[in-house]
């Protein structure tokens, strides 16, 4: 399409998988059931959590908002994804595609936020645990949360104010199941430079620190304990270990994406599923099947909807 003669892009070309229809029969199935699992095991943790009086501590009041973030960052990509596997036109319009990742970066930045929070929330747990509940109080809480939500705004908006605006005029496919802001920017009808450095500043880096910083927090913790009578590691490890496996698969994909170079991983579409469908699944299974007394409160609150019946 040519600007000057006033054509410009109102639709994006999602390039999808590039497979045989059998196989995009097999993908709609898997996701299907994927998608399906990670909405209903994350409500199942909000509903537990907020309904269960054992589990009202601050832990599990971020991880119940974790599940909702999850829930939220794989809504925004999936069902769009899933749709697509039968339609031979993968297209989105250019304000569906903003849109999509506006609200992909607002729930990627908060959740980052919030994991740094519940790594302070271990912290604390495992350094101080005569201090716990009077540091963790609820202003404490609701202040990480407000936090978390407040860091995604901005996060989202420094880069989608500088993007919207962009003008689109040629090449119009994306090589990927989702528009994302490194393949979008390339298909500007201007230079874009300056705009793709400071995506990698803005989201690659700050995936980065997030991470770093967890690991820090992480060593300290285990360090801390190994200073403590026999047994105190085994139980701090099985403590840390859901949070750590969480941390790795949520910033992994994300480290890939955004802090290297953009033609290097930017279109891989087996990190961009990785990281909108799988890890939004793996942490409710993750968190339920390693944790004894979510299982318990789970199986009290079953029994006492059948009792009720």
């Amino acid at each position: 399409m040519d600007l000057k003669n006033g054509s410009v892009v109102t639709e994006f070309i999602l390039q999808g998988f590039s497979a045989g229809w059998e196989l995009q029969i097999v993908f709609f199935v898997t996701f299907s059931l994927i998608y399906g699992a990670t909405v209903l095991g994350n409500t199942l943790i909000m509903v537990t959590v907020t309904c269960s009086s054992t589990l009202h501590s601050p832990m599990y009041f971020l991880l119940g908002n974790l599940s909702f973030l999850d829930m939220c960052l794989s809504t925004v990509t999936t069902p769009k994804m899933i749709r697509d596997l039968l339609t031979e036109h993968k297209t989105i319009s250019i304000w569906g595609c903003m849109a999509q990742m506006f609200f992909m970066h607002l729930f990627g930045g908060a959740e980052a936020t919030l994991l740094v929070a519940m790594a302070f929330d271990r912290y604390v747990a495992v350094c101080k645990p005569l201090h716990y509940r009077k540091i963790m109080n609820h202003r404490l809480l609701n202040g990480f949360v407000i936090l978390s939500w407040t860091i995604g705004f901005i996060h989202t908006m420094s880069q989608m104010v500088l993007t919207v605006n962009l003008p689109f005029c040629g090449p119009r496919i994306i090589d990927n199941i989702f528009c994302d802001l490194p393949l979008v920017i390339k298909l500007a009808c201007v230079e874009t430079y300056t705009l793709e450095l400071f995506v990698i500043a803005d989201s690659g880096l700050w995936s980065l620190i997030c991470f770093l910083l967890l690991l820090v927090s992480y060593t300290v913790i285990l360090a801390s304990v190994q200073r403590r009578p026999s047994g105190g590691l085994s139980k701090a490890l099985s403590t840390l270990s859901a949070h750590i496996t969480v941390v790795s698969l949520f910033f992994g994909p994300c480290i890939f994406i955004y802090a290297w170079p953009f033609k290097s991983f930017a279109s891989n579409k087996v990190l961009a599923v990785f990281y909108t469908v799988i890890t939004p699944l793996l942490n409710p299974v993750i968190y339920t099947l390693r944790n004894q007394k979510m299982q318990v409160a789970m199986r009290k609150l079953q029994f006492q909807n059948v009792s009720s019946t």
